[in-house]
């Protein structure tokens, strides 16, 4: 079907939209608030899943950590109730089985007090990691740099401090890297400060409030020997977490002797099960986004095609005069249906247009109070399909009024004047 852009016709089309304004207006607020949101409810809803996932800091989507804790079963002369403690052996166990590409001993410890020269912090976290933790828990860093090889095989006395300790003991905005701090009695250099990002994957403390050395220096100072806390574990690509965990558990209870219906010996946080129960999440949100903003804006295309419906048979006169000096019936569905596409489109790019304002204006704002800095707009090619069905949908209101005005015959709009 063809549209004539001529001036005259389009002259026309304004002046039957604008003849009865109010109605107009009402007419287009439904498209309006419908395209807005969709917009608005799909951009809202990838900015909280954006802003969801930051919180979990700079872990790895297919990583997790392992833990020991007591048995509960008796097992080759062993008691029930039997502490387990896992050691650097274990990890070099877990290191050979397939699928696992890191495999990362954490230790943790508690110091009293945190100074520089006579400034005080108060109790910490002491996180013993090898460079390699890195792998699972990329650092966010706002000096400095991170732990290496030479720290953990010189037994350096480096660390990486919090930001809330920093900007306690330090003047912020002064770079603290080389000089020295006393943790528990210890003097440490700093060699790096994390920024100030609070990540909801923390295990016993707060990233503001940790301080990370080498773990060789850890079990050294605190007398540990190979004894460590934690095994933080990222799998190789193609292989899920979750279908390691059970050679990993059957590992550790051949080296620590437990029976292997043992479930209360070895705990595991299972990062990749969070982030697929977070994008499942989001994806039935998405679904619902779309359900509730496209039945809002069908509605509202309901709306323009009764209304138009309503005009079509005020003009029933106007129409069967047409008709009668030489007007097709192509001619006039065409007029019709093309009102019907100028008004859904014009109310539909404003309601685009406001959607976008006030996705930017929350995501300025959430950017400004939380440091994080996650979209809240929609993508080009979401911006393209809405413009697509907003188009299709003006199409389809304008069918039934035209087909109605091209039935409308000469003789019988005269009389019924």
């Amino acid at each position: 079907m063809k549209f004539k852009f001529d001036i005259d016709s389009w002259q026309e089309i304004f002046m039957n939209i604008t003849r009865n304004k109010s109605r107009s207006l009402l007419t287009a607020f439904g498209v309006f608030w419908g395209i807005f949101m969709l917009v608005a409810l799909l951009g809202g809803g990838q900015g909280l899943q954006g802003l969801m996932k930051a919180n979990f800091g700079g872990f790895a989507t297919n990583s997790g950590i392992f833990w020991s804790q007591s048995t509960s079963i008796a097992y080759k002369g062993l008691p029930k109730i039997r502490p387990i403690y896992l050691e650097m052996k274990d990890v070099d166990r877990l290191r050979q089985i397939q699928g696992i590409e890191v495999a990362s001993p954490v230790v943790r410890q508690q110091a009293s007090s945190t100074s520089y020269e006579t400034k005080s912090y108060g109790s910490v976290t002491i996180q013993g990691v090898e460079p390699s933790y890195a792998r699972v828990e990329a650092p966010s860093l706002l000096y400095g740099r991170y732990l290496n090889d030479v720290d953990q095989n010189n037994y350096r006395k480096s660390c990486v401090i919090g930001y809330d300790i920093y900007k306690t003991l330090f003047h912020e905005g002064n770079d603290p890297c080389g000089h020295y701090i006393q943790v528990g009695g210890v003097y440490y250099q700093v060699i790096g400060v994390l920024k100030d990002k609070e990540s909801n994957m923390n295990f016993g403390s707060r990233t503001g409030e940790t301080i990370i050395i080498p773990l060789s220096v850890v079990q050294q100072v605190f007398n540990m020997g190979k004894r460590v806390h934690m095994i933080s574990i990222l799998a190789a690509k193609g292989y899920k977490l979750s279908d390691l965990e059970q050679p990993i558990k059957s590992t550790l209870k051949r080296a620590h002797n437990v029976h292997p219906d043992d479930t209360q010996a070895f705990n595991y946080f299972n990062a990749e099960a969070m982030f697929s129960m977070v994008d499942n999440l989001f994806k039935a949100i998405k679904m619902l986004t779309l359900l509730v903003g496209l039945g809002t804006l069908i509605a509202g295309v309901i709306g323009v095609s009764n209304i138009t419906m309503v005009t079509v048979k005020e003009r029933t006169t106007e129409i069967g005069i047409r008709r009668a000096i030489g007007a097709t019936p192509g001619m006039i569905m065409r007029q019709i249906m093309a009102e019907s596409i100028v008004l859904t489109s014009i109310a539909g790019m404003l309601g685009i247009t406001f959607a976008v304002l006030i996705l930017q204006m929350l995501e300025v704002g959430v950017s400004s109070s939380t440091g994080v800095n996650t979209p809240f707009q929609v993508s080009f090619w979401t911006a393209i399909g809405t413009v697509f069905v907003l188009a299709v949908l003006g199409l389809v209101a304008g069918l039934a009024p035209a087909y109605r005005a091209m039935s409308i015959k000469p003789i019988e709009a005269i009389s019924d004047e």
